[in-house]
Formats: structure tokens, C-alpha cells, sequence
């Protein structure tokens, strides 16, 4: 089974330290709402899906029904929209194994401002097709995210392009950060937020909403025990960076960046509560729950939430709880091959 919880020491009282940042450095809810302003008719409001017996309060964001099917526009869409005219003229670039990819592909077409995306050669098929209909220009590069990262510096800084960053970014958190939004704002009993971790952003942005607009909700960070980098680093009150070789082997492809970035960092040591590991075996086997019980398609990368709802509630104290919790699903492009090998994946005992 995956790795068991680890709590976060209470960092959340005045004049506690952040590695990075100051409180007042961090992103507010006022930015995150003007973001949802900024995305309004671009992003879809996803729904929340039941889970289980409806009595126990269990949901999905499903962000997988975005139309890149994933909630990387929200952030993509934000920044790009924030560029001035002439950076837009000149046009953007980032690097991503694939759903910021898209998003940021998307944004641009959005917005007529060119796009050029590194992605790894890793990357699966599906997203890397979607990104060329939206019309980027795609460079392929080896699978370590650094090497994505300096390519992408080398040909901003050569052509003049505005880099969009897949997550250490605060426009990127904002806009991350209208799913926590609209998750306090939908559930007025809200207990537990459950959010997939990978570079950061997401989480980042999802744990500020909630703790502004409903402090006593606990929001727990999950990663797989395969790439469980941030966990490390919340461990030890220090970004750590795992090797590529490392974190590329799972298959949450989605979730295989090297480290945290100094933003996230700082936002995750204020605003998370815990980060919870969970199995390969376990994410396969959420792949195959959202299909069954829930009639949604979900890549590994977003049912890392699921995972830990399905495989880890009593550890994490779902049992009896008062109120709702959320599994965050944060996308659902997998490639058809794959996808069909997952349903048929065992499915792990319930825990």
C-alpha cells in the first residue's frame, strides 16, 4: 500500500516562516477570484460526481470535462491573457510532458498569440496531437523536466517569447486556483479537499481558496510513492529534487516533475494539511473505479485524488466524517491503448 499520511506542522500562524515567500508574497483569494472573472465562458464549471453511497458525502471534481480535458487551461488561459500586446505579438512558450501543454496550445489559438511548447519525448501520443491541432509548434526533448525547462529558457531568451510556466508561476496558481473556488462555493459543508500533486500548481492554488473561504475543510496533497518529491520536501522544510530516472516511473505521467517549484513550495508549506502516498496498482485501480462506478474517463495523473479517497479513507479519517469530501480528478487525456489496459487492472482492497 501506498505511503501513510504525513501531517504538516501548523505553519498557518502569524509570524510562522515560509521558505521563499512571506505571508503577504502569497497569492490571495482576490486574485484567484478575479482569475475566475478572467475565465468566465472559457473554462467550464465542472460538476461534482458522486462517489459511492450518497449519504457519505463523496465526490469528484471532474476537470476532466474541460475542453482540453484537463484543468491546465484554467491556469494557461489566465497568464497568457495577462501578456501585453507586443508579448503577444512575439508569442509564448512553456514546457510540459502534456496537459499544460494543451492548455497553454489552447489559450493561445484562444487569444491568436503563437505558441511553441517543449514536451518530453515521453509524452503520451494523444496530448501531443492535441497540442499540434491547436497549432503550437512542439520541440521534442529528452524526459527530464530540467532539460524541457532549459531548452524552453534558450529559445525565449533567442526569439524573444514570454515564458508561460507549467506551475511555479503566481498567474498559473490563480487560475489553478478557481477549482478550489468553486468548490467552497458549491459545498457548504466541505470537510476534505483531495488534490493531485505534481509541480505544485494545482494544489497551490486549490489549498489558498479553500483556506480562505473554508478554514476548518482540511485540503491533503497526493502524490505516488514513485514520485513523492514534495512529500520529501515538506518533510524536510526544503525543495528536494528527484532524478528523472526516478519520477519518470510512474505512470501518472502527468505528476512526473523533478521538484516543486519556490512558489508552490511557499504555498504549499502555508496552505496544505498533508500528503498522502498511494500504490502504481492503487492508480490503476481508480483509473478503473471512475469508469465503473462513476462513467468517467480519467488518466493516472488525475486519479491520484481518487486513489487516496478509495484506498486511503480511514487513514485519512473519511470514515464517519462530518460532511463532504472532494476527490480533485484533474484530466482524463490517456491514450486508448493504455486506457483499455487499466480497465481491466485489479482493483486494490477498499481502504
Amino acid at each position: 500500500m501506498g505511503g501513510p499520511l504525513h501531517r504538516l506542522p501548523d505553519r498557518r500562524r502569524p509570524g510562522a516562516p515560509l521558505t521563499g515567500a512571506t505571508r503577504h508574497d502569497l497569492v490571495t483569494i482576490e486574485a484567484i477570484r478575479a482569475a475566475a472573472a478572467t475565465l468566465r465562458d472559457v473554462a467550464v464549471r465542472t460538476p461534482l460526481v458522486a462517489f459511492g453511497d450518497p449519504a457519505d458525502r463523496r465526490f469528484l471534481k471532474a476537470e476532466s470535462l474541460q475542453p482540453i480535458g484537463a484543468f491546465k487551461l484554467r491556469g494557461a488561459y489566465v497568464a497568457v491573457s495577462g501578456l501585453g500586446p507586443d508579448e503577444r505579438a512575439r508569442g509564448v512558450i512553456t514546457y510540459s510532458s502534456g496537459n499544460h501543454a494543451q492548455g497553454v496550445a489552447r489559450a493561445a489559438r484562444l487569444l491568436g498569440v503563437p505558441a511553441v511548447v517543449v514536451m518530453p519525448s515521453d509524452a503520451p501520443v494523444i496530448k501531443r496531437e492535441r497540442v499540434e491541432a491547436d497549432g503550437a509548434e512542439i520541440v521534442v526533448v529528452g524526459t527530464a523536466s530540467d532539460e524541457r525547462q532549459r531548452v524552453a529558457e534558450t529559445l525565449a531568451a533567442e526569439r524573444g517569447l514570454s515564458i508561460i510556466p507549467p506551475f511555479d508561476d503566481d498567474r498559473i496558481i490563480a487560475g489553478q486556483g478557481t477549482v478550489g473556488l468553486e468548490l467552497a462555493e458549491d459545498l457548504a459543508d466541505l470537510s476534505c479537499v483531495l488534490v493531485p500533486v505534481g509541480g505544485g500548481g494545482l494544489a497551490s492554488g486549490v489549498a489558498t481558496a479553500i483556506k480562505a473561504l473554508a478554514p476548518l475543510a482540511r485540503v491533503i496533497g497526493v502524490e505516488s510513492e514513485l514520485a513523492a518529491d514534495a512529500r520529501e520536501s515538506l518533510e524536510r522544510g526544503e525543495i528536494v529534487r528527484w532524478p528523472a530516472e526516478l519520477v519518470s516511473r510512474t505512470i501518472a505521467d502527468g505528476t512526473r516533475t523533478q521538484s516543486l517549484g519556490r512558489r508552490t513550495f511557499a504555498h504549499l508549506r502555508a496552505h496544505l494539511d498533508g500528503v498522502v502516498t498511494v500504490t502504481e496498482a492503487e492508480i490503476a485501480g481508480a483509473v478503473h473505479l471512475a469508469a465503473e462506478q462513476c462513467r468517467l474517463v480519467v488518466e493516472p495523473s488525475g486519479a491520484l485524488s481518487l486513489a487516496a479517497m478509495a484506498f486511503h479513507g480511514r487513514e485519512l479519517g473519511l470514515a464517519g466524517m462530518p460532511g463532504a469530501a472532494v476527490a480533485v480528478i484533474s484530466g482524463g487525456n490517456v491514450d486508448p491503448a493504455r486506457y483499455r489496459e487499466l480497465l481491466v487492472a485489479p482493483i486494490p482492497p477498499r481502504g
